[in-house]
């Protein structure tokens, strides 16, 4: 393993974890998956991504909409269970090809100020689809990132939402993968070794947090999810 590498992809996605409330996997797993296995990159990302909700819990615990956050949960028990199946029996690379697809277009939408409503209904869906696809291929925020951006979510509730609500996500989803899939001591032995720099990450990105204004939040987030489309179709 290259552990500069390493380093500074644990490093660039706790900052941006800490500072908008999603980006860890979407920004890691790509790149863990060219160090580890996909069983492996898959459940560093999700021990990691639940010490940092853990570790930002105290901060962000009044800027969280309690109603959404609880129908997202709702949701996932649902997609979690559909999500481990994909993962064990799916094609992954078709899936990331389609989820690739999906997301660019939906992120075209976006950039052309497409806006919708948030309904109950529409939450508990999108707490399905992030639970699939957090137990399929680790990368839980996409939904959740293009649902808060089409109802224009202020940054502050839409950190402080997505940061609890993977506090339940990842440490069910770790547990489905460790008894579906099994673990090895590469993920626990990687794991220990971030640490230190996920909490230099915490820091980070609290900075960060504190100077970025709504509009290049909005920004950060459309970035994301354009990098995260591409990456799926470019990984086939």
């Amino acid at each position: 393993m290259d552990i500069l590498f390493f380093i500074t992809i644990i490093l660039l996605a706790s900052i941006l974890q800490t500072g908008t409330g999603f980006g860890f996997s979407i920004v890691a797993t790509p790149f863990l998956l060219l160090l580890f296995d996909a069983r492996d990159a898959i459940q560093i990302n999700l021990l990691l991504s639940l010490v940092i909700s853990l570790a930002m819990y105290h901060k962000v615990r009044t800027d969280i909409d309690r109603g959404v956050m609880k129908r997202f949960i709702m949701g996932s028990f649902i997609g979690l269970p559909l999500g481990i199946i994909v993962f064990l029996l799916v094609d992954i690379p078709k899936l990331k090809l389609g989820i690739g697809i999906i997301i660019l277009l939906l992120t075209a939408l976006l950039l052309l100020r497409l806006r919708m409503k948030q309904s109950p209904n529409r939450d508990v869906a999108i707490g399905g689809l992030s639970g699939a696809l957090t137990t399929s291929i680790g990368m839980p925020g996409p939904p959740l990132l293009l649902y808060f951006s089409g109802a224009d979510t202020a940054k502050e509730t839409l950190r402080g939402t997505t940061l609890v609500y993977y506090l339940f996500i990842y440490s069910i989803s770790l547990l489905i993968q460790i008894v579906f899939a099994g673990t090895s001591v590469t993920v626990w032995k990687s794991s220990v070794l971030a640490l230190p720099i996920v909490w230099l990450g915490l820091y980070a990105g609290q900075y960060l947090f504190l100077k970025v204004n709504q509009t290049g939040f909005r920004i950060f987030m459309y970035i994301i999810l354009l990098f995260t489309g591409i990456y799926l179709l470019l990984s086939n």
